[in-house]
């Protein structure tokens, strides 16, 4: 389809809400909505939301296309979003339980259970994922659902993206990107491999995962018309495979080439590379066989607390501030912490509130912040956040680096790409330049290159990425902050090693406090029934 007016409708479901935008072939951005939703947190280490609220906010941002905008005009669409964000779903597609986010870590023992006493062939398999699986993946939490009794005949374990692309089309198609990535599928070990499956305890697992595994750009099916009534679309708009948010955010701000960094900087930091050959690394994650391009092979890193931090801090210490006041405090938060040196003054923050990712793999892990004084103010606290993510991503960078693999400039994108103090603090930590690409939301331009690709402007996904995509300002690092801080990210290194085995007491103490508190209060119910 190619005619004069051709949209591309990009759709990229994050952890906070949902942003919908409209881009054409070359890359110009139409119209962006967006509309947000909640995350419970029922109790420690457990998040949730519901899925139906997905779908709301879906049917919501597309009531506000302008009337200007014809929706015969969209020719096509794809779909990225949180991962592993995994659903358990009835014969019809209808979720049982709430979702279980991405940043979950109920699986920490399945976790744990599939990353000791390998046999040679989870070994080989788990070489191609870091050498472990996470408690964030869909297997951990996969075999969780199975331990408390949850799976059925007829029923699903599939992630966000899955479940929104059957609203869509009706069809069930798991995408390469995501499985590999996130489920284990290792293409050159023929897919889904049984024999380890069967060895960490999930042999039936074929029985409750879509049988299908799309690449990145092929079709997964048309708009229903049951869909296309709910949401105000024509019926027959192809849909796209799309991905994880991050990694199609790849193709967002064209990070297609070794040695370029994609930063997305959002509630948690992915940090993603393209490889020509398979590195392995412990403490990163892959490679990964063609998950986003084909031919190439990706390694990841990421931070979990980094947005969120922020948002935390404002939550303390702004609660209830109109999104007028918010704004009007940020600049000054902004502006007050640019006058306060590199260090903080002496604070250094450790930034793994919800556990560390990159390198350490740890659940366990928390924050804390070390140094404080009466002479600290909140500012002091608010820089030493933004220097703690930095302090993460140099981290990260340095593993990189240890595998040979080189980093030679980063383009950022993502909502934390408006705190200019930010970028140019991470640029003085890592000693790298960052480039700001001019699309903020990598994940909608991403899906519309998808969508481009998919539908034959574009030969490639990596030609459709670099002629859609556009770049912005540049921050370069400055040598004299960059020596300061050396000493800080060594103090920052040295506390994960003092500060990891108390955190895990500390959790392990609290998870034993809630059992027991569990099963006094079962033994209650069973006495009055």
């Amino acid at each position: 389809m190619k005619g004069e007016t051709t949209y591309l409708l990009g759709v990229d479901l994050g952890t906070q809400g949902v942003k919908i935008a409209l881009y054409t072939p070359a890359g110009e951005k139409v119209w962006m909505a967006g509309a947000a939703f909640t995350t419970s947190y029922p109790e420690a280490g457990r998040a949730e939301q519901n899925p139906l609220d997905w779908w709301r906010a879906l049917r919501e941002v597309l009531k506000q296309l302008p009337d200007s905008i014809n929706p015969a005009w969209i020719g096509g669409m794809a779909v990225c979003a949180t991962s592993s964000t995994v659903l358990l779903v009835d014969r019809e597609g209808v979720p049982v339980i709430p979702a279980i986010m991405w940043m979950d870590t109920r699986a920490i023992n399945e976790m744990a259970e599939i990353n000791s006493g390998q046999t040679a062939r989870v070994q080989e398999i788990l070489r191609y994922s870091g050498g472990k699986v996470s408690v964030e993946w869909m297997v951990p939490k996969a075999i969780w659902l199975k331990n408390q009794g949850l799976l059925k005949p007829g029923y699903k374990v599939v992630e966000q993206l899955d479940w929104l692309n059957f609203q869509l089309t009706g069809n069930w198609a798991a995408s390469q990107c995501n499985a590999t990535c996130k489920w284990n599928y290792v293409k050159q070990k023929n897919g889904f491999d049984r024999d380890f499956f069967a060895a960490i305890g999930w042999s039936d697992f074929a029985q409750y995962w879509p049988a299908d595994v799309l690449p990145v750009g092929e079709q997964v099916g048309t708009v229903t018309a049951q869909a296309a009534a709910e949401l105000g679309l024509p019926a027959g708009i192809p849909v796209f495979q799309g991905g994880i948010d991050a990694h199609i955010g790849m193709l967002g701000v064209g990070a297609v080439e070794p040695g370029v960094m994609s930063l997305i900087m959002g509630t948690s930091f992915v940090h993603l590379v393209h490889t020509e050959k398979p590195v392995f690394q412990d403490g990163l994650w892959g490679p990964y066989q063609d998950a986003v391009l084909p031919d190439s092979w990706l390694i990841e890193g990421g931070q979990l607390s980094c947005g969120s931090l922020i948002s935390w801090f404002f939550e303390q210490w702004y609660p209830q501030q109109s999104e007028e006041a918010k704004a009007a405090v940020y600049r000054e938060l902004l502006e007050q912490a640019a006058h306060i040196e590199p260090g903080s003054n002496g604070l250094v923050m450790m930034d793994s509130w919800q556990g560390n990712r990159t390198p350490y793999r740890n659940p366990y892990a928390s924050g804390a912040i070390v140094g404080l004084t009466l002479a600290h103010t909140k500012y002091h606290i608010f820089r030493a956040i933004l220097e703690a993510v930095a302090y993460g991503t140099n981290n990260v960078i340095r593993f990189f680096r240890d595998a040979d693999i080189p980093i030679e400039r980063i383009i950022a994108c993502g909502g934390g790409v408006k705190n200019r103090l930010w970028l140019q603090i991470i640029s003085d930590v890592t000693g790298v330049p960052i480039e700001v690409s001019n699309e903020t939301e990598a994940g909608t331009k991403g899906c519309a290159a998808v969508a481009a690709y998919g539908l034959g402007y574009y030969p490639t996904l990596a030609e459709a990425a670099r002629n859609m995509a556009q770049s912005g300002e540049v921050y370069t690092p400055d040598p004299q902050a960059q020596q300061a801080y050396g000493a800080y990210f060594q103090t920052y290194l040295a506390l994960h090693q003092a500060l990891f085995p108390i955190m895990q007491n500390l959790k392990k103490h609290e998870e034993q406090k809630h059992s027991l508190a569990s099963g006094l209060g079962e033994a209650k119910l069973r006495e009055e029934g």
